[in-house]
């Protein structure tokens, strides 16, 4: 497998290269998100800036804009799940309850955050692909499997602080938990419910003369997600170099998961 390199800078990737997830209508989850109807709002972009500039402007050595890299902020999180499974989210890409992934009325679109369970401490990485929540009193919508990583999966909301973190920093951190469990950091570049499509996208990576991916199939309530993944990402990795060689074939909405089961 060819290696992939890191840089301190991300390229931002707002679409995504999925398609819609088919699930069963007998799913055992509920969606605790008192929200009535899934709406897409405007929302903002996050541009990462050049490692190599000397220029100074509104952005931290991260790329990530002050203004964002500053948001610390505390409130009560739910979560959103069948109801929405599958479908658009307004990053354009389909939401998928099983990855970590957040709603966000302010946070730029594929930006991420680091998300803490105020009770009980425990901590999770997540990246912001939706708008919402749409009710005054709730902060954030997080995807089931984040939910239930921080322990709120069955009580529906939590108290959470969400602080906004540039992408290197959440690679590092994602690093240091998945190596804490044995587990190594890999970047998804698909994922997809036909596993035609998912081996089409394989193979045409394969004759772009990038890194080789792993497929992964994910049965999910009756569905099977056929998932491509490569890595796993070492500390030298170039991903924004990678990153703007994969949106050339029209590749994007690449995420950084721990997920490498089949099951």
């Amino acid at each position: 497998m060819k290696k992939l390199l890191l840089t301190t800078t991300m390229v931002l990737l707002s679409a995504c290269s999925t398609e819609p997830l088919k699930t069963s209508n007998t799913s055992s989850y509920t969606d605790l998100s008192a929200s009535a109807e899934h709406k897409l709002r405007y929302h903002s972009i996050l541009h990462f800036g050049k490692a190599d500039t000397n220029a100074e402007d509104d952005t931290d050595q991260s790329g990530l804009n002050s203004e964002f890299s500053r948001h610390i902020s505390q409130g009560t999180a739910s979560w959103y799940g069948p109801q929405f499974h599958g479908k658009k989210t307004a990053s354009g890409e389909i939401y998928d309850m099983y990855a970590m992934t957040a709603a966000h009325n302010t946070l730029p679109i594929s930006s991420y955050a680091k998300v803490t369970n105020l009770k009980n401490k425990r901590s999770v990485i997540v990246r912001i692909n939706d708008r919402g929540p749409f009710h005054g009193d709730r902060v954030m919508d997080l995807s089931y499997s984040a939910a239930k990583k921080l322990g709120i999966d069955q009580a529906g909301t939590g108290a959470v602080e969400i602080k906004a973190i540039a992408p290197k920093q959440a690679l590092a951190q994602m690093q240091e938990a998945a190596a804490k469990q044995d587990q190594q950091v890999y970047l998804q570049v698909g994922s997809f419910g036909n596993k035609t499509k998912a081996l089409k996208l394989q193979h045409k990576i394969v004759a772009s003369h990038l890194p080789e991916t792993k497929m992964l199939a994910a049965k999910r309530k009756g569905s099977t997600v056929y998932k491509l993944q490569m890595g796993p990402i070492n500390s030298s990795d170039n991903i924004a170099m990678l990153n703007q060689q994969l949106a050339k074939i029209g590749v994007t909405g690449t995420q950084f998961i721990t997920e490498t089961s089949q099951n």
